[in-house]
């Protein structure tokens, strides 16, 4: 038999991660869109559909092979992902840019989250960042910086307001570091059906008691929705723990310095902002930093070429 050539293995996931910057980038975007509702509801409905859907499709699933739950001991730590990645990074992002931060400046800080986890993965997870990997995350955050530079101080809102962007991404990096550190054999669409119910039961319980549950009957909201539901929540989460599984959680943080690059590029293409030199240098940045982290974490996983009993000599 002829061995075959592994370019899938290669391209599908280059691909998946093409996907996933554009999917986590139009969660920013449309955050700034108005659907005449306060944010309780919107994320109440938005989770509701979210849970609906994961809930037919796992069970699809099971009825076309054995499928099975995750253990019970798992569904507490499930949870707490949930709770950080859903209810701690959704509602601050929105909240932020409903207060007036703008869409940029909540990219470029939510972009500091691999520097972050570059820095915490040894202590938490006794994992191994290497020089050149330190060294595309640093210039990928310099591009990131370029491209949203024009962007900082141009909100509205309080100075207090810029803290909650922090907060979403302190909240994402705690829920990758948590799942990381015990990682589950569960299927995506399990883990994500769990954390879309207790992002439901947080949030909906919340808009129940403020009164704030009920939807206007409006096709803006309804289609927002709809698209939220699937676009930054469904494929966008989905890929986000898919690919943290695949790639590794170095290169999976280091494909988010695309998201406020590629942010800004959407404002220009759909709300006709300026797309500057300074834009295209830290587009140009970001690749390359995302580069030379990907590579690095690719070399690292190659097989080493001595023999075992040299290693033990």
């Amino acid at each position: 038999m002829t061995k075959q050539i592994g370019i899938p293995a290669v391209v599908v996931p280059a691909l998946l991660s093409v996907v996933f910057v554009l999917c986590w980038s139009s969660g920013f975007l449309v955050a700034a869109v108005d659907v005449g509702a306060p944010v309780a509801t919107l994320l109440t409905w938005r989770f509701a559909v979210v849970v609906l859907l994961l809930a037919a499709a796992t069970g699809v699933l099971r009825r076309r092979r054995q499928h099975q739950t995750p253990p019970r001991d798992e569904l507490g730590r499930h949870g707490l992902v949930g709770l950080f990645s859903q209810v701690g990074y959704v509602v601050p992002i929105y909240v932020s840019v409903g207060l007036g931060v703008s869409t940029g400046t909540t990219a470029l800080i939510d972009a500091v989250q691999p520097l972050v986890v570059a820095t915490l993965v040894g202590p938490v997870l006794g994992l191994r960042v290497r020089g050149a990997q330190w060294a595309g995350l640093a210039a990928g955050a310099v591009g990131v910086a370029l491209v949203v530079s024009a962007d900082l101080g141009s909100g509205t809102a309080s100075w207090w307001a810029y803290l909650l962007p922090l907060v979403a991404m302190a909240s994402l990096v705690a829920a990758t570091l948590v799942e990381r550190r015990h990682p589950s054999e569960a299927s995506v669409v399990d883990t994500l059906l769990l954390h879309a119910t207790v992002a439901l039961v947080v949030i909906g319980g919340f808009a129940l008691l403020t009164g704030q549950a009920v939807p206007p009957t409006t096709a803006v909201f309804w289609g927002t929705v709809a698209f939220v539901a699937v676009s930054p929540t469904l494929a966008a989460y989905g890929l986000y723990w898919y690919l943290v599984r695949r790639l590794g959680i170095t290169v999976l943080n280091a494909l988010l310095f695309c998201v406020a690059p590629t942010t800004a590029v959407a404002g220009a293409l759909l709300f006709g902002e300026p797309l500057t030199p300074l834009t295209v240098a830290g587009l140009a940045l970001c690749a390359a930093g995302v580069g030379v982290v990907i590579t690095s974490e690719a070399r690292g996983r190659r097989p080493c070429a001595v023999p075992a009993r040299d290693l033990v000599s």
